[in-house]
């Protein structure tokens, strides 16, 4: 069954893949009322993404969150998210400001989750030729994917030391609440939150400062867990561990936002990323 789905989320990358290469230079970019950016790209891989997996959208047996329903509060519900046994999480089109300014830092990210649970998922960056995938048992990193220069290589547990050298990634609205130590390591934001997951995963950056939608994890959840990286609480250290509605806003746009920021990070790194972000007085 992992290889049904897996092929699946492969699948869908690859034609998803090809729509966002063929539109980025003339993608028709639309402001939603929240003014994020709507691309025609977004609205083709969604309707491709539906379109495979409505058969089994039907069975009961799956759900679909995916970033462009028009309503995001018809699957915010505990106890039908529990009657499930897998619930697709998916992003057209991640780093969609970029993506309709033709910056090649966007993805493609298709999670499945089992349980709640982190379980298959993929993140495809067309115009970079990588992806990151999981199959349940382990995770590797792509280069050249889709190509006939495809190489492949397992996503390994890293713990990478943090020095002056290091890059942190920071959300785009960092500075907007909070102020960061750059003695520790310089901070950067490419402002594409897939980006930002999966670098890391492969020793390009020691972590990141995380306040973002289910979506935008999804698909690069089991890929960093791999790595040994989790995303832990801001204020608690906490660990995600499973997806439980309360940990989320629950309202219009933000319904699928979580309520408090996270930090991408290993164990041995989270005390020193933590103790070099305060708030704003």
């Amino acid at each position: 069954m992992e290889n049904q789905f897996l092929n699946l989320m492969i699948k869908m990358a690859r034609q998803g893949g090809e729509i966002a290469l063929d539109l980025i230079e003339d993608s028709s970019p639309t402001l939603k009322p929240d003014n994020s950016v709507l691309t025609q790209a977004d609205t083709e891989i969604s309707l491709l993404i539906r379109e495979e997996l409505k058969d089994m959208l039907e069975t009961g047996e799956h759900i679909l969150i995916d970033e462009e329903e028009k309503d995001y509060t018809k699957v915010f519900d505990q106890s039908f998210l529990e009657s499930a046994s897998y619930t697709w999480v998916v992003d057209p089109i991640d780093g969609t400001r970029n993506f309709s300014n033709r910056i090649p830092l966007y993805g493609i990210s298709i999670g499945l989750l089992r349980d709640l649970k982190p379980w298959l998922g993929l993140v495809y960056l067309p115009s970079l030729g990588e992806m990151f995938f999981s199959d349940g048992k382990g995770s590797f990193f792509v280069t050249g994917a889709f190509s006939g220069k495809e190489r492949r290589r397992p996503v390994l547990p890293v713990d990478q030391p943090i020095s002056p050298q290091s890059v942190f990634y920071g959300s785009d609205t960092f500075f907007k609440d909070y102020e960061w130590d750059s003695s520790l390591c310089q901070m950067v934001l490419p402002s594409c939150a897939v980006v930002h997951l999966c670098w890391p995963a492969i020793g390009r950056g020691c972590g990141y400062f995380f306040k973002a939608n289910i979506w935008d994890f999804a698909g690069s959840w089991p890929v960093f867990l791999s790595a040994g990286l989790g995303l832990r609480s801001l204020s608690s250290g906490k660990p995600l561990d499973r997806i439980d509605t309360r940990l989320f806003m629950g309202r219009g746009a933000e319904t699928w936002r979580l309520r408090e920021p996270y930090i991408l990070s290993s164990e041995g790194n989270f005390s020193r990323l933590q103790a070099a972000i305060s708030s704003k007085p």
